[in-house]
């Protein structure tokens, strides 16, 4: 599997440099996969679940043995529907498996609003980010992919860090997802996609457990200028659930450093109890879908006015802190 994925490390956005990958990280992940993939089985096995130890190991072997099946048979025979590399058949056929276990019965999330979310065109999906692990991307994806009666596939804007990493680089392009930026957020909603993005990056997913779901600033508004020059909807986005995954009650800055990592988590398990302490959490889950915030009362230019930037960055801040604060007082508590 990973042979395949790493001989498509060098199809880059045209144009873009190519950035040298974390050795120590690339190689680890290349090398190790199927071993991570055994340990997940085991592990997930002797932990206890809402279905019970016994059903939740079954499941967990069976999604595993099917995603590396369909990655023997499927990897390489697609064809990129664009020049980011997306390929739809391997996203349903081999990622999609894997992120519907934890979205089914690991996480058990529910997902509302998606009558805001369009069946067709160009329209901006703008979420909160948390969790130490961006696993609230993968969620959504998986959520609108399944759930969405037109079964979009959402074309996620994603770190640079993703993509300086051979084996994660590959398979994000294949998934759909996108290094964020501003040529490449115009290029998919001139396309008519469906785009997603956490303004907040790595100021919320890497925030103490002590400021869970209290949002970081949305950078400089970006999303919001991008949806003001394309004249596509915003919809706002609040997910919980994400925040109890991996509980960070500390960060390492030195050791973060030595590892070119924007932080590295210190959490109740982790890194105490090693490769233990990546499980996540089977905490419970709410994605819900705003009102969309329309644009196209917008001139012209606008996007290049920062008091008309800021103000439509604001008011769709504001209205995911709004629901995140009604989404927690009516889910109570995260595990149980």
């Amino acid at each position: 599997m990973a042979g395949g994925i790493l001989r498509d490390v060098a199809r880059e956005r045209p144009g873009r440099p190519a950035r040298r990958a974390r050795p120590w990280l690339a190689s680890g992940v290349a090398g190790n996969q199927a071993g991570v993939l055994a340990w997940g089985s085991q592990m997930i096995a002797g932990t206890h679940s809402p279905g019970g130890a016994a059903a939740t190991a079954v499941g967990l072997r069976d999604f595993v043995d099917s995603a590396l099946r369909a990655a023997e048979s499927h990897l390489g025979d697609g064809e990129p529907v664009d020049e980011f590399g997306f390929e739809p058949e391997f996203n349903s056929r081999v990622l999609m498996p894997i992120a519907r276990f934890f979205y089914q019965r690991w996480f058990r999330v529910q997902i509302r609003g998606l009558e805001h979310v369009p069946a067709a065109g160009p329209a901006l999906v703008v979420a909160n980010h948390s969790g130490t692990l961006p696993m609230d991307a993968v969620m959504l994806q998986a959520g609108l992919h399944d759930e969405h009666p037109a079964s979009r596939n959402l074309r996620v804007l994603g770190a640079d860090l993703v993509y300086e990493i051979p084996l994660l680089s590959a398979l994000a392009r294949k998934s759909g997802h996108i290094r964020a930026a501003p040529a490449n957020a115009d290029a998919l909603l001139r396309a008519g996609e469906l785009v997603g993005v956490f303004p907040e990056g790595f100021k919320g997913i890497g925030k103490p457990f002590a400021d869970r779901y209290q949002l970081r600033r949305f950078g400089r508004g970006g999303f919001a200028a991008a949806a003001i020059r394309a004249s596509v909807p915003l919809i706002p986005c609040a997910i919980i659930g994400a925040e109890e995954i991996y509980p960070m009650l500390g960060n390492a800055k030195k050791v973060a450093g030595l590892l070119q990592l924007p932080y590295f988590p210190i959490t109740p398990l982790f890194p105490w109890l090693g490769p233990v302490g990546m499980v996540p959490l089977p905490s419970r889950w709410i994605i819900e879908f705003c009102p969309p915030v329309p644009t196209n009362g917008y001139r012209p230019g606008d996007e290049a006015d920062p008091a008309a930037v800021t103000d439509l960055s604001g008011r769709v801040r504001g209205t995911i802190q709004r629901k995140l604060d009604d989404l927690l007082d009516e889910r109570g508590p995260a595990f149980g």
